[in-house]
């Protein structure tokens, strides 16, 4: 492997980016209800193509240096993280209390994720 696959921030960065084109595939086309349902599952299938073209090295190159737990835990996180800035951006919509109060609750797993095995 090269220096730049072994890079800690590289699977980070792909997952983020992977996060971006999966979210826009699986709710960008809520602003446009009124174009048909056959129409936007091809586009969003389109889209996802591009997400699987950065999540499947994120995966890859990740598990060298994370587990594959913690990949999928990281990913979760960079979901809502990509996805609460896509909904108030995109989509005008407004957070509550209780939303951050589940995502400390997801922040949480993270932590206990990343303890150190004995």
């Amino acid at each position: 492997m090269t220096d730049l696959t072994q890079n800690r921030w590289l699977p980070i960065a792909l997952l983020t980016a992977s996060n971006v084109f999966m979210t826009f595939a699986w709710y960008g086309h809520l602003k446009f209800k009124q174009l048909p349902l056959g129409f936007v599952v091809l586009a969003s299938w389109g889209i996802a193509f591009f997400e699987y073209c950065l999540m499947v090295p994120a995966n890859r190159w990740g598990n060298s240096t994370y587990s594959a737990t913690q990949l999928k835990i990281m990913q979760e996180v960079i979901t809502l993280v990509v996805f609460v800035g896509f909904a108030v951006a995109y989509l005008g919509e407004r957070l509550r209390w209780n939303h951050f109060a589940a995502f400390l609750c997801i922040l949480a797993a993270v932590g206990f994720t990343f303890i150190p095995k004995e």
